[in-house]
């Protein structure tokens, strides 16, 4: 019986990790707040050719990718500082392969060609021209720096942004600051991301990476839409380090690559446990070592965000509409998440993640799926019945057994009262006759007799009645 209790109480109360949130949905939750950040650096070169002339041109433009995610709802942005390194603080390196691009590309060929040579014939004496512009146009030549940084939406909408505050990343051999920069777009009801407690994360956590690596990015095979849709790999905490300065870092093995810089890393409920700050490299240099990876804990993200006038409430329309309707989408309630997931819609129009709930969610009111089987309606029912039934044998044997005492207490009342017992034995009288048990001092008296009022025995000796035998 116990047992039974025990599994009824299991199907009527199930443990917490099966009403937690599933990852599925605490991914969704957090997708859409993730951005991919374009840092571009674009110029516009006036340099002299020598014997070719003066040339004013625009060189395709220095472009970085990376992953950023909003951390409110009023457009504030947060990402890797070495995403928008070349931005925030164009260096003289970026401006001398600008004009060294350029000189190649417009000098030397007319060059080249007004000696009677083909391109590539000579590489010595292409180096050599190139050598003398340059020199020549160190002084003379002029770079206009057009830096741009814009947020993309996983719907296509751009913004452009701002850099608020920025601490920088690693330079030369140390690590100078954070690694963090914050933007600024003008946007409000965005989707935001929470900080968890970093220092609550312990190793074996698991823990997702979003973010935009390039090799998505670039794929030949994938269309404009899908390369704008943040990608998500799946590890766990390997490790607590420090880098170069000191700094606590945290290390995973969950796949990363160039792009994914500036990527949230979040735990099983959807919130920031940190910032993907730098991957490991083969010593080659041509390529990255997977699963050894670094994450710039939330309370790092906490500490620069300080003295900004960012709030970490994490209020937004869109996210209470988005995880309300996610909710009731995945207990089933589809007529409710529909009412949810249009506001999500209306507020941010077109993310693909929104867009694609709300196609299975109205598929579903369209064609329900097959009720499940009630096993907790079942489940009341049998212990409804069930206690009735015992409820029902145990009245009848309360009713049975109210007279009856035990055959110790008879023998001790014969022995000790000074009124024994007055011990009938009922049995009709062929059953008497053809027994061999007699109880000893005890009266035979048949059924009838009892019927009759037993008129054998005194009024004084009722009270001292006790059956032995009823048949």
């Amino acid at each position: 019986m116990r047992r039974f209790l025990s599994l009824v109480l299991l199907i009527l109360c199930p443990s917490p990790a099966v009403a937690q949130r599933s990852i599925q949905e605490a991914l969704l939750r957090a997708k859409p707040a993730v951005v991919l950040v374009v840092a571009e650096v674009g110029a516009e070169v006036t340099l002299g050719c020598g014997a070719a002339g003066e040339r004013r041109v625009t060189p395709p433009p220095f472009r970085e990718t990376g992953t950023g995610w909003f951390i409110d709802a009023g457009g504030w942005v947060i990402t890797n500082a070495h995403v928008v390194a070349a931005v925030s603080q164009p260096s003289r390196q970026l401006t001398s392969d600008q004009l060294e691009k350029m000189v190649r590309a417009e000098c030397v060929p007319a060059l080249v060609a007004g000696r009677g040579l083909r391109p590539g014939e000579r590489p010595d004496v292409e180096q050599l021209l190139t050598r003398q512009i340059l020199a020549a146009a160190a002084s003379t030549a002029t770079v206009k720096v057009e830096p741009t940084i814009t947020v993309l939406l996983s719907n296509g909408v751009r913004f452009p942004a701002t850099v608020v505050k920025y601490s920088p990343p690693v330079a030369g051999e140390t690590m100078s600051g954070r690694d963090l920069a914050l933007l600024r777009v003008e946007a409000a009801d965005m989707p935001s991301l929470s900080l968890a407690d970093s220092s609550a994360a312990r190793i074996g956590d698991p823990l997702h990476i979003l973010g935009f690596p390039g090799v998505v990015l670039s794929h030949e095979l994938l269309n404009a839409s899908a390369k704008l849709e943040a990608s998500v790999t799946m590890g766990a905490i390997s490790g607590f380090k420090q880098d170069v300065s000191g700094q606590p870092v945290i290390q995973t093995d969950a796949p990363a690559a160039w792009g994914n810089s500036g990527g949230p890393a979040v735990d099983v409920n959807g919130r920031v446990v940190g910032v993907l700050t730098f991957v490991t490299l083969e010593p080659s240099g041509t390529g990255v070592v997977q699963g050894f990876n670094f994450v710039i804990p939330s309370a790092a993200v906490r500490e620069f965000l300080a003295d900004t006038s960012v709030p970490l409430n994490g209020m937004s329309k869109f996210n209470n509409a988005w995880h309300t309707g996610l909710a009731e989408f995945f207990a089933g309630k589809n007529t409710t998440a529909a009412r949810y997931l249009q506001e999500a819609n209306r507020l941010l129009p077109e993310l693909p993640d929104v867009r694609r709930i709300t196609a299975e969610n109205e598929e579903r009111i369209k064609h329900p799926a097959p009720r499940p089987f009630p096993w907790a309606a079942i489940a009341i029912a049998v212990i409804v019945v069930s206690a009735l039934a015992f409820g029902c044998l145990g009245l009848r044997q309360w009713k049975r057994n109210r007279f009856r005492i035990r055959p110790a207490e008879v023998a001790r009342l014969l022995e000790t009262s000074s009124d024994p017992p007055i011990i009938l034995d009922v049995r009709n009288d062929d059953a008497y006759a053809k027994s061999p048990v007699q109880l000893p001092r005890a009266r035979h008296l048949a059924a009838r007799d009892l019927a009759e009022g037993a008129p054998t025995i005194s009024a004084d000796e009722r009270a001292r009645m006790v059956v032995a035998y009823c048949t």
